[in-house]
């Protein structure tokens, strides 16, 4: 992440001191790099130069407003998941007719919504969902464009909790059932079935599963076609991993060269669906250290963000890199230390016997890599108020979602009066 460098000992997001955002905005935060988020972009489009191709861009790695119209400036389509990305993503000017709704349980008003506002895709994933789609589209007087994802049953080697290729996930429509659903949409009127999609998983750190599955629906395309069917798009969906220890993520170069050998020469127009890759190492996440104490032989430092605010550590054992936003001398020996939130779960930890310099109350931590599904997973728990986005570009920053404050998160529940009478 170059454009989060220190000068003068200070961390920096492209031109704004970390340390003066903290003191005006107050902590904890996330911090996003307009140039990263842009540089990552072009990047990604760069790699397919010379492919018929559209980027949708993942919303679910991060929603942000602000994020979203910054990709649908340079170009890009969305990947939505529910009604409400949907929404989010129209109200960031990405025409209706680039966006692909995905995921495995699409409800009828969620199809409605969607069929009404002119979805370009619909990635349909199982044989119940066809039905109902074409049902929605007939009685609005609309066809749906479709793909069918595919489950090649292909392990993606990545966290158990998201990996989705393989077979026993919930995802996709096995390869045996395929040809029975392509036939089935050829006789509904209201469904135009287009070709198919394939994702395995995210956070993938090696090439092999990408061959492994691509090469499986390149074949099972074939054996459509060869049976007259007609397949003029694939959707090759998302998965390449970041850094957020010591992985050595594929090079953009080396997946589009698998793209092109599997694909290069079928005529197909491919759609991917990048976020973490987009989004995760543009961003961080800032807290301050409220309390150290020792218990039981062990140190704790106790920052004032919680996995209400970050959970990818709780739900995933993942780890972030944890540095200083004003750095420690270099000779400052390391040591053993639990970096932990405040929320009553003991399983509110950051971090297990991190070895760090050492940590005072009032210092600035920063964890890396926390663009993508961060802010986009954080909730209320424990009544903490949501905390504030902001995106950096140049030397100007704003706070593109403020900190919910506390008026604000009572109201949103409603007291009945019969509890008050009763």
């Amino acid at each position: 992440m170059t454009q989060f460098s220190y000068c003068g000992g200070v961390l920096f997001c492209e031109d704004v001191s970390i340390n003066d955002m903290a003191r005006n905005v107050g902590t904890p935060f996330y911090c996003y790099s307009a140039e990263a988020l842009e540089q990552n972009y072009r990047s990604f489009v760069g790699a397919f130069d010379g492919l018929d191709k559209e980027i949708c861009y993942a919303v679910k790695s991060n929603s942000n407003q602000a994020v979203i119209r910054l990709f649908a400036n340079l170009g890009a389509g969305a990947d939505v998941v529910s009604e409400g990305e949907l929404r989010r993503a129209l109200a960031a000017g990405i025409s209706p007719d680039k966006i692909v709704f995905s995921g495995v349980g699409k409800s009828r008003a969620e199809l409605t919504t969607a069929l009404e506002f002119g979805c370009g895709q619909f990635n349909v994933e199982s044989r119940p969902e066809l039905e109902l789609l074409s049902a929605v589209a007939a009685d609005l007087g609309k066809t749906a464009t479709v793909v069918f994802r595919v489950n090649p049953d292909v392990d993606a080697e990545t966290h158990d909790k998201i990996s989705t290729g393989r077979a026993g996930d919930k995802f996709g429509i096995e390869f045996e059932q395929i040809g029975e659903v392509y036939a089935r949409a050829e006789a509904l009127e209201a469904i135009d079935a287009r070709g198919l999609a394939v994702h395995i998983g995210s956070q993938l750190t090696r090439l092999d599963p990408f061959l492994a599955a691509f090469e499986k629906v390149a074949n099972l395309i074939n054996d459509l076609r060869m049976q007259g069917y007609s397949v003029d798009r694939v959707d090759l969906g998302g998965g390449l991993g970041i850094v957020y220890r010591d992985e050595n993520p594929p090079a953009l170069n080396d997946y589009a060269e698998i793209v092109q050998t599997v694909f290069g020469d079928m005529k197909l127009a491919l759609t991917f669906e990048p976020g973490r890759r987009l989004t995760g190492e543009a961003g961080i996440l800032v807290s301050e250290v409220i309390y150290v104490k020792e218990s039981g032989g062990r140190r704790f430092a106790i920052v004032d963000a919680a996995m209400n605010d970050l959970i990818r550590p709780t739900l995933y054992d993942a780890w972030h890199d944890i540095d200083f936003v004003v750095e420690k001398t270099a000779e400052t020996p390391l040591s053993p230390i639990d970096i932990v939130g405040p929320v009553c779960e003991t399983g509110d930890v950051f971090a297990v016997q991190r070895a760090m310099p050492e940590i005072d109350a009032g210092d600035l931590l920063l964890f890396r890599s926390a663009g993508a599904y961060g802010a986009v997973m954080s909730s209320t728990y424990n009544s903490r108020p949501l905390i504030p986005e902001i995106l950096v570009k140049g030397d100007q920053y704003a706070v593109v979602r403020p900190r919910l404050d506390y008026d604000q998160l009572i109201k949103m529940d409603i007291v009945p009066d019969w509890i008050f009478t009763g």
